[in-house]
């Protein structure tokens, strides 16, 4: 048993000393939607936009590593409050809802970097993992309140060219609820959006 935990701690530093990890800026693009627990409310997608820092951590040779980020994300949907008269008799209208929040990914990622020097121009990879996200503002909207923060599941592909420039997809799904309404305690709704992100990194 020691001489087995004295190889994976051997192996576990091999791999660190070896691993490469590089970061850069990331700017992108996302079109987003509220999806509320009950067909009582109803949203319209609408377009928001990202920016922020991308890090990448990869072991050379098999290809699999970890990526991480910050970056600020602003989503924004349209929210028919007027359409129901409990919130109508209060005087809200069908109307704009942005939120803003810090968006944290953590992803296992999986780069082909085995295509004999072709990778030195093009690599594709895959990525997935869990999204922590902070929410910081909303609209200004009193019959709508949003929690501290959210988690979601990111999965995608993308594109590393000339070993600097990643262009990536995805589809970010939540997982727990970002909003959610005043007056009825079940009126919740999660944030699910398509991205598109580029970055440079060092």
């Amino acid at each position: 048993m020691r001489k087995l935990l004295t190889l994976i701690i051997l192996a576990a530093s091999a791999i660190s000393a070896s691993a490469e990890f590089r970061w850069g800026p990331q700017i992108g693009w996302n079109m987003s939607n509220f999806y509320w627990r009950q067909p009582l409310l109803k949203s319209q997608q609408k377009s928001g936009f990202q920016a922020g820092v991308l890090g990448e951590l990869m072991i050379p040779g098999i290809g699999f590593g970890i990526d991480i980020g910050a970056r600020y994300a602003y989503h924004a949907s349209t929210i028919n409050l007027g359409d129901q008269y409990i919130w109508s008799s209060d005087g809200y209208e069908n109307g704009n809802f942005d939120l803003h929040r810090i968006e944290v990914p953590l992803h296992l990622r999986f780069k082909w970097t085995r295509m004999d020097g072709l990778e030195q121009y093009v690599a594709p990879f895959a990525f997935v993992g869990p999204v922590f996200a902070f929410n910081v503002s909303q609209t200004k909207c009193n019959a709508i309140e949003h929690p501290l923060g959210s988690v979601g599941l990111e999965f995608g592909l993308g594109g590393e060219f000339l070993e600097r420039i990643q262009l990536s997809a995805s589809y970010t799904w939540g997982v727990s609820y970002d909003i959610r309404t005043v007056k009825l305690d079940n009126m919740s709704a999660s944030s699910s959006s398509w991205n598109i992100n580029v970055a440079y990194l060092f």
